[in-house]
């Protein structure tokens, strides 16, 4: 399954309703978003991406901390694609969605859970399609490292979809 068909798919599942005695299970991504140290936080917008160019950039993640690229998107319908490496080892990826930046960080909804990459053996690519205006947010994670800080070189990309509504007739 693609990360666009997972997130289809997440967003079309129901959620469930939990009795309020019952205690909740927060996500991985949640927590690290809450209680992780963050190394950078590199605020995009889409307009910012459009103008990316062709080359990559650097994003620093210190050992046992995080790093993130948020993205606010005003629109519905682009599609952020992204490609990214690591060096010198593996990096932790994940995609998370809120709103607006009002929103509490509980209620973030995962599209693209917490996996570890072998981002530093090859390119990772993937791709989101905006389905709702607001902030996503990319987390780079290397909190499982305790001594080893990593450098993320990755490249953005923009496509917006373009919808034909007869006017040059």
């Amino acid at each position: 399954m693609g990360y666009e068909e997972l997130c289809e798919a997440q967003e079309q599942c129901p959620q469930t309703t939990r009795e309020e005695n019952v205690p909740t299970v927060q996500d991985t991504e949640i927590t690290l978003l809450k209680s992780g140290e963050v190394t950078l936080v590199v605020p995009l917008s889409i307009e910012d991406i459009s103008q990316f160019g062709d080359g990559s950039r650097e994003l620093f993640v210190k050992s046992s901390c995080y790093s993130v690229i948020n993205i606010a998107v005003v629109d519905c319908g682009p599609t952020v694609s992204w490609v990214f490496s690591s060096e010198p080892k593996s990096i932790s990826f994940s995609v998370v969605y809120r709103e607006t930046t009002d929103v509490p960080v509980e209620q973030s909804k995962v599209l693209i859970p917490l996996t570890r990459c072998n981002s530093h053996k090859e390119t990772i690519q993937g791709q989101l399609k905006v389905r709702n205006p607001g902030l996503y947010t990319l987390i780079f994670d290397n909190s499982f490292s305790r001594f080893i800080s990593k450098k993320v070189l990755y490249h953005l990309t923009i496509e917006k979809t373009i919808i034909y509504d007869g006017s040059d007739f």
